[in-house]
């Protein structure tokens, strides 16, 4: 079966095609994105701005488009933090469906953390033993502890890269004195988290997920992209705390020009390499494995159980209030051309 994942997220929109089948591993096909930056399109009252909005709709309508040209039998589309986060998320997505006829779905922070969860534990097996997984993106930050695939601890805080790049390193480059009350800032968001996933049980394996952290271990040295997903990298703590050294002192243009770093991922870098840093030294990790696959491959995957078994795609039951609350639609992360 040839997929389309549409994955809406707080800076980028981005189109994975796959041939999938259930029991195989998700081949991808192509790969389309687009730098919405959509978490920067929210006023001051909590909406996301009418030419945000318009952005969007713009890009899902072309995106669609695509995933139908690539002979895409179904399009899931789903979004993650900047919608859920926007007050006027379900006007946004009303919208979107009238106008596109894409009905985009809203993952609510628990199911995001628990999906990229499963594509971690699907990619080490399960001679892995227990996982902890860490994701950051750009407007929340996924943490997740567990011997199955559905994880016993599966939490999403608002402690993305981009998030905290707005809200406290808006100098450029951003002064010694802001990264220092960052750090310690962070190191008391994450305490009462970390505790909870430490809860679950000692980790055998360490794994991060996400661009970011392949961002921040390419920088230390790991193998590039090119060398291909089967390729071990790894990110130490050590190595870290040396590169964020290095590139606090940057500025954005001159971080733009380290191999690994793409031009809408640098303004943010500092701040994903902070939020990396004080995860992994909540939650006494030394050395984190860097996973291929993340949240798009953990929808890909669960669609084909749930076709299976014929369960939920996002089973998180979630009442009127907190879907209001958290952003999150009925219906899971089912979505497709009418």
């Amino acid at each position: 079966m040839r997929l389309g994942v549409l994955d809406v997220g707080s800076n980028t929109v981005h189109l994975l095609v796959v041939d999938a089948r259930r029991g195989g591993h998700p081949t991808p096909m192509s790969s389309t994105k687009s730098a919405l930056r959509l978490a920067e399109a929210i006023d001051d009252s909590g909406k996301l701005t009418r030419k945000g909005a318009d952005k969007l709709i713009a890009t899902v309508d072309e995106f669609a488009k695509i995933a139908v040209s690539s002979g895409c039998a179904e399009l899931m589309a789903f979004a993650t933090s900047a919608v859920r986060d926007a007050t006027n998320s379900e006007d946004v997505l009303a919208r979107v469906v009238n106008e596109t006829g894409v009905n985009l779905q809203v993952l609510a922070g628990h199911d995001e953390s628990r999906l990229t969860f499963l594509a971690v534990r699907r990619w080490y097996g399960w001679s892995a033993g227990r996982i902890i997984n860490v994701d950051i993106g750009g407007g929340s930050l996924e943490l997740s502890n567990g011997v199955d695939e559905e994880p016993e601890v599966a939490l999403s805080l608002p402690l993305g890269a981009g998030r905290l790049t707005r809200e406290w390193l808006a100098e450029d480059p951003p002064g010694r004195r802001r990264v220092g009350m960052l750090r310690d800032w962070l190191d008391t968001e994450l305490a009462d988290a970390a505790k909870t996933v430490l809860a679950a049980g000692t980790p055998d394996l360490a794994v991060a997920s996400s661009k970011t952290f392949r961002s921040l271990a390419r920088l230390t040295g790991a193998a590039p992209s090119g060398a291909g997903p089967r390729v071990k990298r790894t990110l130490t703590a050590n190595g870290l705390r040396q590169l964020i050294a290095f590139i606090s002192r940057m500025t954005t243009a001159d971080r733009a020009e380290l191999e690994g770093v793409s031009a809408e991922r640098a303004p943010q870098i500092v701040a994903g390499a902070l939020v990396a840093e004080a995860s992994m030294r909540a939650l006494s990790i030394e050395t984190v494995d860097i996973c291929p696959w993340a949240l798009r491959e953990g929808l890909i995957l669960r669609k084909l159980d749930s076709e299976a078994d014929g369960t939920a795609l996002v089973e998180t039951p979630v009442g009127d209030a907190g879907r209001r609350a958290a952003g999150s639609r009925p219906g899971g992360a089912r979505g497709g051309k009418r």
